[in-house]
């Protein structure tokens, strides 16, 4: 009975419990607000952006541009000696059956317009064949010009010929037209470019294109620097 006593006293201290309330509905958890956040203006750029992902068109001209002039090669000069630079270039003043003269240089060497005037012919394509050697393909690749002294120029035997360059196209004095090489009837030859000085003719007329007087005199003034005009008979 004693030990009922005591354990009824222990019972009626404790502190009365709540009953726990089920959950009705779902749980509401309230929204996260939104920080704030202040954007980093990165500085102005003076670098100019890659144009590695942006290529840039091939356009071609119609009209041609003004020559990039080498080291070598003086602007505002009237002549120019037709290959660049003169120095590594030999040639004799002789040539065999007629009026011109082979100015032997490397293959590749800068061919250029010796003065200013329009395009006359051009040869991109050597059909020169040695069974017929017909004499209208025996320059390989090539390009005349009709100066604006009235005069044409010659150069053949060309290894390339520059793609801006094509008939009625106005050239200027140093402006590159091709290189140097053995086309034509040169191939067996080492390499060299033809250069014949001749009246304007008809197209086709290979016997006078490829030169009617002596360059020799003309080529030694202009590697000189001088500017002297050709002198047709």
């Amino acid at each position: 009975m004693k030990h009922f006593l005591l354990l009824t006293a222990l019972v009626l201290a404790l502190p009365a419990c709540k009953p726990t309330r089920p959950l009705t509905g779902p749980l509401t958890i309230p929204p996260m607000p939104t920080p704030t956040v202040t954007p980093t203006v990165p500085p102005t750029s003076t670098v100019a952006p890659s144009m590695a992902s942006t290529p840039m068109p091939t356009l071609r001209s119609t009209s041609t541009p003004a020559p990039t002039l080498e080291p070598w090669i003086v602007s505002g000069r009237q002549y120019y000696f037709p290959v660049q630079p003169p120095g590594i270039a030999t040639y004799a003043y002789e040539h065999h059956d007629y009026p011109a003269t082979d100015i032997f240089v490397p293959i590749g060497t800068v061919v250029i317009a010796v003065t200013d005037g329009i395009v006359d012919e051009i040869s991109r394509v050597d059909r020169w064949d040695p069974t017929t050697n017909d004499g209208a393909f025996r320059g390989g690749l090539w390009v005349s010009i009709i100066g604006d002294d009235g005069i044409r120029y010659y150069t053949s035997h060309l290894s390339a010929v520059e793609p801006a360059i094509e008939p009625g196209v106005q050239v200027h004095a140093g402006q590159l037209i091709g290189l140097s090489g053995n086309t034509g009837n040169a191939t067996p030859t080492p390499s060299h470019v033809h250069f014949g000085i001749s009246h304007p003719t008809f197209p086709g007329d290979w016997v006078v294109r490829r030169g009617e007087i002596w360059p020799y005199e003309y080529l030694q003034a202009w590697a000189r620097g001088e500017d002297v005009t050709p002198v047709l008979p």
